[in-house]
C-alpha cells in the first residue's frame, strides 16, 4: 500500500471514530475518481434514513430525503437484488434511455448538473442498510470501470469504518465514556496488546461470554472465537491494524449470536481515545434472524461467490457437497475456500464452521 493509499485509509477509520470528519472523508473519496459528491446513508428496516456526506450535497440531499423520491430508486433496487457488496454504476443497473425518464435523474440530478452515480450496499448486522452514494457531473459523462475497481479496494475499509459510524448515529464523540454511552452497544477501547481501558455497562452485562481477566485482557466464552481475539489483539500496535476485523460469535444455549468488530484509532481520533488502538463494539445479531450473504461479504470482504461457498460449508456441508449444492467443481470450492480462510483468519473447516455457526441462514 502506497502513502496515498495509506493516508486515505486512515482517514476513512478517522471519521469512523470521529463521525464529524466524514464530509471530509466523503470529500476524498470523490477526488479519488472524480465524483462530484459522497453520501454514506443508513436505511433502517422501515425504510427511514440517515446521512453524512460531502458539504456540497448535504442540502440538496437533505431536500431529496424529504421528497417521495427515495422511494423510487430503481438502480438500489436492482442493485439490491443482484445481491453484490460492491460497488456498480448506474449506466450497469440501467439503460441509458431509462435514465433519461428516471424521476430520480429529471426532477433531482439533471436540473443540478449532475447525472451519474455509482453506489455500494453493505447490510449491517443488526438490520440496517448502509448505502455509500457517489454523484458525477452530467457533462463528464458516466463513471468507468477502472473508477468501480478503484471504489472496490476501498470497500472492506468503508464498510467496517460504516458499521460502527451508524452505531455512533453520526453524532461527534468528544470522550471515552461519552463515546461509549452513545454507542448504546457493549463496546470497549482496547490498547496495545489487547488491554482494555474502558468498558461500558452493556458489555459488562455479556459476562462470562465475554469479561476480563488477568491484566485487564478480554476473553471470550467461546474457544474458537477467543483463540482468534487473542491472536488479532496481540498484533495491536501503533499504526497497525488486525488482518481481520470482524468476528462472528455463535448462539449458546438461549443466547444470540453476537459479532465482534474491531475498528482502528487512527490520526486525531486520538485525541478522543489518547492511549487506545481500537474500539471493540458488540452487535447481537438482530431478531430478524442471522444475517444473510451482504453481511459475511461486508463483515469480511468476502465476494458473492465466497459468501455462498462460507455459508454451506458453516451449515456442516463437506467440500464436495458444497460444490453439488452449487453446481460448482471441486476446484472451484477449493479455491473460494482458501480465499475465506484468508480473509477470516482461520485455517481448517472446523474452525470456519466454529466462527460462522452463529451466522448461517436457517432458511435457504
Amino acid at each position: 500500500m502506497n502513502e496515498h493509499d495509506e493516508m486515505l485509509r486512515d482517514r476513512i477509520y478517522e471519521a469512523a471514530i470521529i463521525p464529524e470528519l466524514w464530509p471530509e472523508s466523503c470529500d476524498l473519496i470523490s477526488a479519488e475518481v472524480g465524483a462530484f459528491s459522497t453520501a454514506l446513508m443508513s436505511i433502517s428496516s422501515n425504510g427511514s434514513f440517515r446521512a453524512v456526506c460531502s458539504p456540497v450535497i448535504a442540502e440538496p440531499l437533505a431536500e431529496f430525503l424529504r421528497t417521495d423520491l427515495p422511494s423510487q430508486n430503481v438502480r438500489m433496487e436492482r442493485h439490491m437484488a443482484t445481491g453484490e457488496a460492491v460497488f456498480m454504476r448506474d449506466v450497469d443497473l440501467m439503460t441509458i434511455d431509462e435514465l433519461e425518464v428516471d424521476p430520480i435523474y429529471t426532477a433531482f440530478l439533471r436540473p443540478r448538473g449532475l447525472g451519474w452515480t455509482s453506489g455500494a450496499f453493505f447490510q449491517e448486522p443488526a438490520g440496517s442498510t448502509l448505502m455509500f452514494d457517489l454523484l458525477r457531473r452530467h457533462d463528464l459523462g458516466p463513471f468507468t470501470p477502472s473508477d468501480i475497481d478503484r471504489l472496490n479496494r476501498l470497500k472492506s475499509d468503508l464498510a467496517r469504518a460504516s458499521f460502527m459510524t451508524t452505531r455512533l448515529a453520526f453524532q461527534e464523540a468528544k470522550t471515552v465514556t461519552q463515546t461509549l454511552a452513545s454507542l448504546g452497544l457493549p463496546s470497549a477501547v482496547l490498547g496495545e496488546g489487547g488491554r482494555c481501558l474502558a468498558m461500558n455497562q452493556e458489555l459488562e452485562a455479556l459476562a462470562p461470554r465475554i469479561r476480563t481477566g488477568w491484566g485487564d485482557r478480554l476473553h471470550l466464552q467461546n474457544a474458537d472465537a477467543n483463540k482468534l481475539l487473542q491472536a488479532m489483539v496481540q498484533r495491536l500496535k501503533p499504526g497497525a491494524t488486525p488482518e481481520v476485523l470482524s468476528i462472528p460469535v455463535a448462539a449458546g444455549d438461549g443466547t444470540p449470536p453476537l459479532v465482534i468488530q474491531l475498528v482502528p484509532v487512527r490520526r486525531n481520533a486520538r485525541d478522543v481515545f489518547s492511549a487506545a488502538i481500537t474500539v471493540m463494539i458488540v452487535t447481537t445479531v438482530g431478531t430478524f434472524g442471522p444475517p444473510d450473504m451482504r453481511v459475511l461479504s461486508g463483515l469480511f470482504d468476502l465476494t458473492r461467490a465466497e459468501a455462498r461457498v462460507a455459508r454451506e460449508l458453516a451449515s456442516g456441508r463437506s467440500a464436495e457437497e458444497t460444490a453439488k449444492a452449487l453446481g460448482l467443481s471441486l476446484n472451484t470450492v477449493k479455491t473460494h475456500t482458501k480465499a475465506i480462510f484468508r480473509k477470516t483468519g482461520v485455517h481448517r473447516h472446523g474452525e470456519l464452521v466454529a466462527l460462522l455457526v452463529g451466522l448461517v441462514l436457517r432458511s435457504r
